[in-house]
């Protein structure tokens, strides 16, 4: 299902954006690093006074609308910001099209040639790349909030993971009075790292209000939700649960009118994309999904959506693009704090990924602690609901802490 009408970009497009500071450098360059007072030592990714960043992306999968956003955003952060006044910064792109394989081959080609991973989109790749991450001393931000990813030193998960995401979304259908103690709840979910850990959520939930859930397993590349519908409208549920991609939640929308199941869907943060207003259950989604997320939605970021606009004029602005654009701002958070120490190598930049606490995007994304190995990086989340404004959707329930959230995130 082809939910947007973005270009594509190739893969192994390098894509270079360049900050507005004019400022002289102090670093010695691409090298080994400088001995003088003021010198920043360098290694891997840096060329003169230019930074690469790796992106791994999905351009073409069952993600690629989101992918397409995500880097957009990045892109967007990065043509208008520089690192320490000095560095600007490019982006390797590569479309691995959502497949493990592709992208542990991707990262093999670009890796001698980048500081760090701007973006790696996807559960599965982010822990496919997991051992090679470690051992290159890579600082990675995933576009995924499984909780196996906190466990990858120098990955730094953007908000609150699944399980815990999910929890404040049945919170806030709990506190609306949408669900109640001991309903039925059916949750469809992909197969890994994503789906096991929204599962997880709502395992937790459900032990702790006593729900009784129908689970129902998919692969990312099924398409058609008509069996597990009908088996939950069969079980009688009280909502449906989704941890899956958009395709996905439009054909569980169409099953379930079509069935005349009149329940609330409660997604996970990707399950969404503008494009789905453009379908024949638009009005269905807007009455009856609630999304738990990291991201705030455009309402609340006039300037950018104005900036972003301007850019990429032809694409409708999802989401997604504040994602990236927020995960820019943290990386040269990092990199800044690096560079200040003196040390813009990668074990420098590792360093000072790790020191790193009380995260603030500005009302981009949730407030994020820290990355703790194990432990989610945040315990809040928004919850948006489709509407016909730009991203097609609005904040119903600013950043909030669920009754679980400080259990489940470890």
């Amino acid at each position: 299902m082809r939910l947007r009408g973005a270009t594509v970009l190739a893969a192994a497009v390098v894509v270079a954006v360049s900050g507005c500071s004019t400022k002289a450098p102090e670093s010695g360059g691409g090298g080994g690093g400088g001995g003088g007072e003021g010198d920043v030592t360098t290694d891997v990714g840096i060329e003169g006074t230019t930074i690469r960043l790796g992106v791994l992306t999905d351009l073409t999968g069952v993600f690629a609308a989101l992918g397409q956003d995500i880097t957009n955003g990045n892109q967007l952060y990065w043509q208008d910001n520089q690192v320490c006044e000095t560095y600007d910064v490019e982006l390797d792109v590569q479309d691995t099209t959502y497949v493990p394989q592709t992208g542990v081959q991707l990262y093999s080609g670009m890796k001698d040639n980048i500081l760090a991973m701007q973006q790696t989109i996807g559960s599965p790749i982010n822990t496919a790349l997991a051992p090679e991450y470690e051992a290159d001393q890579i600082v990675n931000f995933p576009s995924a909030w499984a909780r196996t990813l906190t466990e990858i030193p120098g990955t730094g998960v953007l908000g609150a993971t699944y399980d815990v995401e999910l929890a404040n979304g049945y919170q806030y259908l709990f506190d609306q009075g949408l669900l109640a103690d001991g309903d039925t709840v059916g949750h469809i979910y992909f197969e890994g790292e994503y789906g096991e850990n929204g599962l997880a959520g709502t395992r937790a939930v459900a032990e702790a209000r006593g729900l009784e859930v129908v689970e129902a397993q998919i692969k990312s590349t099924d398409q058609d939700m008509s069996a597990q519908v009908t088996q939950f409208a069969s079980a009688g549920v009280d909502a449906i649960v989704l941890t899956v991609a958009p395709t996905q939640t439009a054909s569980a929308a169409a099953v379930a009118q079509a069935s005349g199941l009149d329940v609330p869907i409660l997604g996970s943060n990707p399950v969404f994309a503008p494009g789905l207003l453009q379908g024949p259950t638009a009005q269905w989604l807007k009455d009856h999904l609630y999304v738990a997320s990291p991201i705030t939605a455009w309402a609340a970021q006039p300037e950018l959506l104005e900036q972003y606009q301007a850019a990429y004029p032809n694409t409708t602005p999802s989401l997604g693009a504040i994602f990236g654009y927020a995960m820019g701002d943290v990386m040269n958070q990092v990199l800044t704090a690096a560079c200040e120490s003196g040390d813009l190598t990668r074990e420098g930049v590792t360093a000072a990924f790790g020191e790193l606490a009380d995260i603030d995007t500005g009302g981009l994304l949730v407030p994020i602690e820290g990355f703790e190995t194990g432990v989610s990086p945040s315990t809040q989340s928004f919850v948006l609901r489709p509407a016909d404004v730009p991203g097609g959707a609005e904040v119903v329930q600013d950043a909030f802490e669920g009754e679980l959230a400080t259990d489940l995130a470890g």
